[in-house]
């Protein structure tokens, strides 16, 4: 949706979410059979064998859908840096703080007013990308399912949503700057981050229901299930629930999120419709490894350093652009939101150049998710079929250059080798605690 992004822009630029039965163990020893097998099986041929189950026109078809958002990182860059370069060349946002000075004598106000301005004119003039690249291009492959009527409503209830987390965002971001001239990239970076951790708690619980329904999973079978890992990792849960995600997207997903007797879990319908038990359990596994490892915490730990050194780099930009050309665009100091899309080109710009680091950032966490959930759901075969579903729309097979540069997860190839790894680990049997695999 053309809000959610600007939403997450404008955040970021600021610092830059009943039991079942336990399987009784196999207590018969390791038989020679079992052994054979396991020195024929090969996890590398293992690998292959699965990628190439996929069709050679689904592969070029979801290629072609990746690859092209290499280009679209590209234009969102290119589109953001010119909407800035605008409001300041124009004087627009000048005359948008002009206006907010006239309309209240409170700087706060001031700022809210500017805030809403200013999230109003991006909305406008970024739609046409966001309206292709989140409607058009997503109809065009085959994974949207909303008309234009309901996607376009939920634009404005998005916009709404964004327009009322910025203004509070500048507010205290502008306070800060008022407060501490010189050094504002300092607390700026620590106001971010807080307010970004607040944003991540609030969003599962107050945001993302007002955009689809919620409900208690009914299926006894897979909750059950699902609820026994959560319970073996002490996830404090008793339900599950089902999100209606068929309504926007056929995309599969699930999350595990909350905290201070908020957590939860849920999993989309498109997850339950295309996807069997063993490759439930094991998205599911994924996910819990998500909330067990903590990374929601760390990532924004990660990414506070990372904006840390983007306000850094910030401060001594804003000031020697101010020097150049602050009088002709009428801006007059870090605490007039005036500026304010000056320091959006800055962390825009700074973004986009560390687009390799921070995909590997979340990479890397993604990657431990897998490793906990190949663990915990025992399910190797199902992670792999999952990895397949998911390259639908992630290329399966990219170059290490690729993966490096664009993925923010595993591809499809590394996260199928670590499965057949791990089953290749465990055919002889040697962990004589641990459960089979449940099977199809």
């Amino acid at each position: 949706m053309f809000s959610r992004p600007i939403f997450i822009g404008l955040l970021c630029c600021l610092i830059s979410l009943r039991p079942v039965q336990a399987q009784e163990s196999s207590s018969a020893p390791v038989t020679s059979t079992k052994i054979e097998v396991a020195k024929s099986f090969d996890p590398v041929e293992a690998t292959k064998a699965w990628l190439n189950t996929v069709p050679a026109n689904k592969r070029a078809k979801s290629d072609a859908y990746f690859e092209g958002g290499y280009w679209l990182i590209l234009w969102n860059f290119l589109v953001g840096a010119a909407i800035a370069i605008l409001l300041l060349v124009s004087k627009w946002s000048a005359r948008l703080r002009n206006f907010a000075e006239c309309a209240m004598n409170s700087k706060s106000i001031q700022v809210a007013i500017y805030t809403v301005g200013y999230v109003l004119i991006i909305a406008v003039l970024s739609f046409p990308l966001a309206f292709y690249q989140l409607f058009l291009r997503e109809h065009q492959y085959g994974f949207a399912t909303q008309t234009f009527g309901p996607w376009f409503v939920e634009q404005l209830i998005g916009l709404v949503v964004v327009l009322i987390a910025s203004s509070i965002a500048l507010v205290v971001f502008y306070w800060v700057c008022r407060r501490a001239p010189k050094s504002w990239w300092l607390w700026g970076t620590l106001v971010a981050v807080v307010l970004s951790f607040i944003g991540n708690f609030i969003a599962p619980i107050y945001v993302e229901p007002l955009f689809n329904t919620y409900k208690p999973l009914t299926d006894t079978k897979i909750r059950d299930s699902i609820l026994a890992m959560a319970q073996a990792n002490q996830i404090p849960v008793k339900q599950v629930l089902e999100v209606d995600a068929s309504r926007q997207t056929t995309r599969v997903s699930a999350n595990v999120a909350g905290m201070l007797g908020t957590t939860r879990i849920a999993l989309n319908d498109n997850l339950l419709k295309q996807c069997t038990l063993p490759e439930i359990r094991a998205v599911m596994a994924h996910e819990m490894g998500h909330y067990v490892l903590n990374h929601g915490a760390k990532l924004t730990i990660y990414f506070g350093i990372m904006a840390l050194f983007g306000f850094g780099i910030a401060s001594v930009a804003f000031d020697w652009a101010l020097r150049q050309w602050g009088q002709r665009w009428d801006v007059r100091g870090i605490a007039d939101p005036a500026g304010f899309p000056l320091l959006m080109l800055i962390f825009i710009t700074f973004a986009f150049l560390m687009t390799p680091v921070l995909n590997s950032i979340t990479r890397i966490t993604e990657r431990e998710a897998d490793q906990f959930g190949i663990n915990t759901s025992r399910e190797p075969d199902g992670a792999a079929k999952v990895a397949l579903k998911l390259g639908a729309y992630r290329k399966l097979d990219p170059t290490p250059l690729e993966e490096f540069i664009f993925y923010d997860h595993p591809s499809g190839r590394a996260r199928i080798q670590m499965a057949m790894d791990w089953k290749a680990a465990h055919l002889p049997a040697g962990n004589l605690d641990a459960p089979e695999p449940a099977t199809d």
